[in-house]
């Protein structure tokens, strides 16, 4: 999340906005609703309580060596010029980059290089 917020103006270039999902209630072990108390954050954060988004999006892991009940740490792009459009606001993904582990990010650069082919 933080090298994502350090390059909000290149995103915004791009036409583009972040949204952040945790698969976590609000008070559960990482206490996201405390973080997100104290540490503002520029863009749009939902917390995923009962793993509805996740779940949608194929992104729900159930059980793994390092995760129970959680979503695997993904980036996804929706929507993007298209067809001589500005814009997609039907909800299209563009691109997803689904982490194999928690520790599994995909590098910003990427996600910008990805933006820019819009």
């Amino acid at each position: 999340m933080t090298q994502l917020e350090s390059r909000i103006p290149e995103i915004e270039a791009a036409r583009a906005q972040l949204a952040f999902i945790a698969a976590e209630k609000r008070d559960g072990r990482w206490k996201p609703g405390k973080f997100l108390a104290q540490h503002a954050i520029a863009s749009l954060f939902l917390l995923d309580e009962d793993r509805a988004v996740t779940k949608a999006y194929g992104l729900h892991h159930a059980l793994g060596m390092d995760a129970i009940n959680i979503a695997h740490p993904a980036t996804l792009i929706i929507g993007g010029r298209s067809h001589g459009r500005d814009d997609d606001r039907g909800g299209t993904v563009r691109y997803i980059y689904c982490g194999d582990n928690q520790l599994d990010r995909v590098p910003a650069d990427e996600i910008l290089g990805v933006l820019r082919e819009f």
